[in-house]
């Protein structure tokens, strides 16, 4: 797995089945969420088990990203085609439905390849990428492939992302928007950890 945090995504042209339902032949997931955040997900493949329940997921939550300025792009190494063809499955019939974002096709592994997300047999672990504005990576997850993702961490971190650009500050664990903060230094930090587990930042280590 190649880290990517603080670099800038792959820019790759390939083929996508769209929202809308058409085919892209020249798709870029960095030029399409160019001036806005965007997460990429990749998935084994098509017409699996775990695979159906993610996608969903990260339709349903559509709304949530947009509001926060966000795009969405799946991605596996199946072709287009497929692609269209389980868009236009129904769900109870082991489809997804019209899903509002697009499938990216990574048929050639390029991606795969590069970001060295393969796992044996060819197909992609299930990794995730947030870009900023700029397309470049501020926060990436990997899960074996029994593993399915959380949407909501995904938000929670768009959220965090979004705040830290907004007011410059940073983020503590299981931070959620609407909660406190903290600046980047020890005494911010003893405070915060004082005001929330009820310890004295002056307290003996």
């Amino acid at each position: 797995m190649t880290m990517m945090v603080g670099k800038q995504f792959p820019s790759i042209t390939t083929t996508a089945a769209m929202a809308d339902g058409s085919i892209n032949d020249s798709f870029n997931p960095v030029e399409y969420g160019s001036g806005d955040y965007t997460v990429v997900f990749f998935y084994p493949l098509d017409f699996t088990f775990v695979c159906p329940t993610e996608i969903v997921a990260f339709d349903k939550a559509t709304s949530e990203f947009e509001k926060r300025g966000c795009k969405v792009v799946g991605a596996s190494i199946d072709s287009h085609f497929s692609h269209a063809a389980w868009r236009n499955t129904p769900l109870n019939q082991g489809g997804i439905g019209q899903v509002s974002f697009p499938l990216m096709s990574d048929m050639q592994k390029q991606y795969g390849e590069e970001l060295g997300i393969l796992a044996e047999g060819g197909m992609t672990y299930r990794a995730s990428y947030l870009l900023d504005k700029n397309g470049t990576v501020r926060h990436m997850i990997v899960n074996d492939l029994p593993l399915g993702r959380s949407v909501e961490e995904m938000l929670r971190m768009v959220d965090a992302l979004s705040f830290h650009e907004q007011h410059g500050e940073v983020c503590p664990a299981n931070w959620k928007e609407g909660e406190k903060a903290m600046q980047a230094t020890k005494d911010s930090t003893g405070a915060y950890l004082a005001e929330k587990h009820g310890q004295s930042s002056t307290a003996a280590a």
